[in-house]
């Protein structure tokens, strides 16, 4: 039986959707603790404050969230580098059941056109050893692995620096 393809909906975030960051950055903490260099005790507890979730949605850039079927069910930042060529793409997220359905597609493309306006000629971002998923995700848009050149982890792997030419 033919189903049409679910509409996935993206938004831009501002300061004051922090409770909407708030829900989907915990849940993604939670559920894919492996892929994250935060951890979900660092935002729980004292770290769980208004002005600190506000805070981190006034970081220069951009900040989306993914809706489906009326439900929030990703997120993904976009971080201007400094001098403006290039831009990151942090914190990216789908939540279990929403995957496979166009999502992190629709993600992507958020960041993607906010750097271009942006003037960034390359975008990048960073995937955990193993995250064989998001790996593919990243490939099927464009960006080529760099290798394992990113931040060093606890346990001595490195995160791979994956980017993409914007021109």
């Amino acid at each position: 039986m033919w189903r049409p393809s679910p509409v996935v909906g993206v938004r831009e975030l501002t300061a004051d959707d922090w409770a909407d960051w708030r829900g989907l950055r915990l849940a993604a903490l939670a559920q894919a603790p492996y892929a994250f260099s935060s951890r979900l005790a660092d935002w729980q507890g004292d770290g769980d404050r208004e002005e600190r979730w506000r805070a981190r949605l006034d970081v220069p850039g951009a900040h989306f969230a993914a809706v489906l079927e009326g439900r929030p069910v990703g997120q993904v930042s976009g971080i201007a580098e400094p001098g403006g060529s290039a831009a990151e793409l942090v914190s990216m997220w789908v939540a279990p059941g929403a995957r496979g359905r166009g999502v992190g597609d629709a993600l992507l493309r958020a960041v993607e056109e906010w750097a271009r306006k942006a003037g960034a000629g390359e975008l990048r971002l960073s995937v955990m050893p193993g995250n064989a998923h998001a790996a593919a995700l990243y490939r099927r848009h464009g960006f080529e692995d760099a290798g394992p050149v990113g931040d060093e982890l606890p346990d001595g792997r490195r995160e791979h620096v994956m980017a993409k030419p914007l021109a």
